[in-house]
């Protein structure tokens, strides 16, 4: 895999623990929606992070989360900032990974995620509003707290905007004021659908809930083919 260099344009918080970096590529690349890249913190030290940015945006966007118990996206964080305070670009590998978008597909569409496992499905979203297809998509977010739903309102717009996209977001520690779904992200899946069968299912989130997820999920009808998470390569 060819490193890359990139300009860090931008670190701005989306909430008081995860924030939005953009970076651009010093020589062209291309990749897909739904792939992720690797920050190289050091050539045996390098840390993946989904691509919230859809392919052929000459921009890349990732979420990185910031919270002090998350060591390891804080330290890349702390990485970036420092690059950035200085100037100096990041070195990074671009275009990883195997469960990218399939266009070629008629299925409708499940996408999953949970935390900033989001960026990953807000990818694969965008490519599907800007390329206009009319696959039918339930996008799932899981969050722990209402305030960790940072694009809460663009993602609600674009429900509001097409009849074939639905949104569903799901707080395990709602407030008071929450009027949405509550408890586990896959667990609403399963509430939803008698059987998942016919459906792509694109997931993204911690390890251990993406384990959670395929087994559910599979004995639920889904089919593994159909099935793109590229956690599942680890567990």
């Amino acid at each position: 895999m060819t490193i890359i260099a990139c300009t860090i344009d931008a670190i701005e918080p989306l909430t008081p623990t995860v924030n939005r970096v953009l970076l651009t590529p010093l020589t062209p690349i291309s990749y897909q929606s739904g792939q992720y890249l690797q920050l190289c913190l050091s050539e045996e030290d390098k840390r993946p992070f989904s691509i919230a940015s859809h392919e052929g945006s000459l921009q890349i966007e990732l979420h990185i989360g910031a919270a002090e118990t998350d060591q390891y996206s804080s330290q890349a964080l702390a990485h970036l900032q420092q690059l950035f305070a200085a100037k100096q670009p990041v070195l990074t590998e671009i275009g990883l990974g195997e469960a990218q978008l399939r266009t070629d597909s008629v299925r409708p569409l499940i996408l999953l995620a949970g935390g900033t496992g989001f960026s990953y499905i807000y990818s694969i979203a965008q490519t599907l509003a800007k390329q206009n297809i009319q696959r039918p998509v339930s996008a799932y977010w899981g969050v722990r707290d209402v305030e960790a739903l940072y694009h809460h309102p663009e993602m609600q717009q674009w429900a509001s905007s097409n009849q074939h996209f639905k949104f569903i977001p799901v707080v395990q520690n709602p407030t008071a004021d929450w009027a949405g779904r509550t408890g586990l992200v896959h667990q609403a899946v399963l509430d939803d659908f008698a059987s998942l069968a016919d459906y792509d299912i694109y997931i993204a989130g911690p390890f251990a809930m993406a384990g959670v997820v395929r087994e559910a999920f599979l004995q639920h009808g889904a089919e593994r083919e159909n099935m793109f998470c590229d956690a599942f390569a680890y567990i």
